[in-house]
């Protein structure tokens, strides 16, 4: 009683792969730029300006 071939594997697999990476990648992505990085950025920016508006108090430039 012979095999029958198994076709389409390989390329199923692959595309499973790739899509689940794909996807992956991406929502880690935006999970982290989103998650950590914009807050990040923002308290970095409010502390530069509290900063510069401090400085520029303190030299009577208001």
């Amino acid at each position: 009683m012979p095999i029958k071939p198994i076709t389409g594997m390989l390329r199923r697999g692959l595309v499973l792969d790739l899509s689940v990476a794909f996807g992956l990648g991406t929502s880690a992505g935006y999970l982290w730029w989103y998650g950590f990085h914009v807050p990040a950025v923002r308290r970095r920016d409010l502390f530069y300006a509290k900063l510069e508006d401090e400085r520029a108090a303190s030299l009577g430039q208001v």
